[in-house]
């Protein structure tokens, strides 16, 4: 048959609180969510030092390195974790729905079934899915 290869990847993104992408970084999908964070931060400098993550982002660590950096990381807790009901502020969680909502937008723009044959073609379809997403976002705000 045909010699083709799939590989497995993970995006890692950045996203403001208005919902734009705002920084990205492709990664093996075995990849730890938490080890690409620090630098998305270092690349971007967001505006807001408060920053919203899943289930992925938990960990001492990566709350004190980024609190070194002057940013607030909360993510919730997971159901069976200790103080959970306290902690899990349903606020925050919608908030959290609607960042995994836009996600799932950036499907409709084939991010995830990219079928590019080469690195750079993968590149610039990705590029170009966030550009479309992004764009797509900001004439649906402002109209």
């Amino acid at each position: 048959t045909k010699k083709v290869y799939y590989y497995g990847f993970k995006v890692h993104a950045l996203v403001s609180d208005e919902g734009y992408l705002l920084d990205y970084a492709v990664t093996k999908a075995s990849v730890h969510d938490a080890k690409e964070t620090v630098e998305l931060m270092i690349n971007a400098h967001p505006i807001n030092h408060y920053l919203l993550g899943d289930e992925g982002y938990l960990g001492k660590d990566l709350a004190a390195e980024l609190k070194g950096m002057g940013y607030v990381l909360w993510t919730p807790y997971r159901k069976n974790m200790k103080g959970a009901k306290k902690h899990n502020n349903h606020q925050l969680m919608a908030i959290r729905r609607t960042i995994e909502s836009d996600f799932s937008l950036l499907s409709y723009y084939n991010a995830e079934n990219n079928r590019a044959r080469s690195l750079a073609g993968f590149q610039q379809r990705l590029e170009i899915a966030i550009l479309a997403y992004n764009m797509a976002y900001c004439l649906e705000r402002f109209n």
